[in-house]
């Protein structure tokens, strides 16, 4: 057990954006989960109200954030994480700022709901900074030669 904490001690200190990264894709995946499984309960603690035909899409968004989260927090803990999976991640998280400001501009979620766009607001942030930290590494690069399409890889 100490060597795991060894381990899990260096990498952080070796990867401190990463590991905040990390953090804040899998708040993003469990968010997700908990507007799936009680959409209901958090449209009103957005201040919005929840009609059947507002749980649902809130709950379908959730289901999205959890897809998204998921798999930015996947590729993070990889030993080198996929410039493609960090920059459309920001850009997930660029469009839900927009998206819950309009919302509380137009009267749709209360202004509680702007601590969310600022939390979708650092995290995009963050990520286009490490997108960008990563562009100097190989990561995303096409195959030149044709691949098989199999489970090898």
């Amino acid at each position: 057990m100490n060597e795991w904490r060894a381990v899990v001690e260096d990498w952080l200190r070796r990867h401190p954006l990463r590991a905040v990264l990390v953090a804040l894709a899998g708040i993003t995946a469990l968010t997700g989960l908990a507007e799936i499984l009680a959409p209901a309960t958090l449209l009103s603690l957005l201040g919005a109200e929840p009609a059947p035909l507002a749980t649902q899409l809130f709950a379908t968004v959730g289901l999205f954030m959890m897809v998204v989260g998921g798999l930015l927090t996947q590729s993070l803990l990889r030993r080198t994480p996929h410039r493609d999976v960090v920059f459309w991640s920001g850009l997930q998280k660029a469009g839900a700022v927009v998206a819950v400001t309009v919302g509380v501009l137009n009267g749709v979620f209360g202004p509680i709901a702007l601590l969310v766009a600022a939390f979708d607001l650092a995290t995009a942030v963050l990520l286009f900074l490490y997108w960008k930290r990563l562009q100097g590494r190989i990561v995303s690069q096409r195959p030149t030669t044709p691949q098989r399409n199999d489970d090898r890889s």
